[in-house]
């Protein structure tokens, strides 16, 4: 059992510590702070750049702990609280199955998170090794507690619904578009009247669309 939660906390812990990196400085193929900046701005957080560094800190150290089997409750809540908002703000739209870039991913991530809140991280860990004995049923749902709690608290700092502030939601999201993109989105694409081709959208909105479609896939 002990090599067991070994492989689990060192699989787990490695991938957010990767993800963690990814959103702080841009490693392993992630888009730094302004990045995911700009991708938390496009969910809504009030601060989009604090969101990223949060986000960010939470899955780094909070893979880190896992890895090291170190405060494993508190590295547990820390996944679970980014699950959490991973899941409401991006997956549960898509349904379930990771294919059509549901929640099955993100579920996964916080049932192992959860798993080893109640489990403990085994006798190989910081832990055992301090003599800290947090395992059990308190130690787990406390873990899924103050991680759910800590997730819907961030999610209660977004912006309201764009349908409640009509006005100003399209000033903030429409402001650096060009007019005729603009009267056109979300519609067909028609016909330039001298050159005879589909109107395209200015290159730099199709990269920050296709920068903020692969940040997706990192949350």
């Amino acid at each position: 059992m002990t090599i067991g939660l070994l492989i689990l906390r060192g699989v787990v812990g490695a991938l957010f510590v990767g993800h963690g990196v990814q959103k702080l400085f841009g490693w392993l193929g992630g888009h730094g702070i302004e990045g995911t900046a700009g991708f938390m701005d496009s969910l809504r957080y009030r601060n989009g750049r604090v969101a990223a560094v949060l986000a960010g800190l939470a899955e780094a150290l909070g893979g880190l702990a896992l890895v090291l089997g170190l405060l494993t409750p508190l590295a547990a809540a820390a996944i679970i609280g980014v699950m959490v908002n991973a899941v409401a703000t991006v997956h549960l739209r898509s349904g379930l199955w990771n294919t059509n870039g549901g929640m099955e991913l993100p579920l996964v991530y916080a049932a192992a998170a959860t798993a080893l809140a109640f489990a403990g991280p085994g006798s190989f860990s910081l832990d055992a090794a301090l003599g800290l004995d947090l395992t059990g049923v308190v130690d787990g749902v406390g873990a899924v507690v103050l991680g759910t709690a800590v997730g819907l608290a961030a999610l209660a700092w977004r912006r309201r619904e764009p349908a409640d502030q009509p006005e100003e939601w399209r000033r903030r999201e429409r402001a650096d578009q060009p007019e005729e993109m603009v009267e056109r989105i979300g519609r067909e694409p028609r016909r330039s009247g001298d050159a005879g081709r589909f109107y395209e959208p200015p290159r730099h909105h199709r990269e920050q669309t296709r920068k903020l479609d692969r940040a997706r896939k990192h949350y």
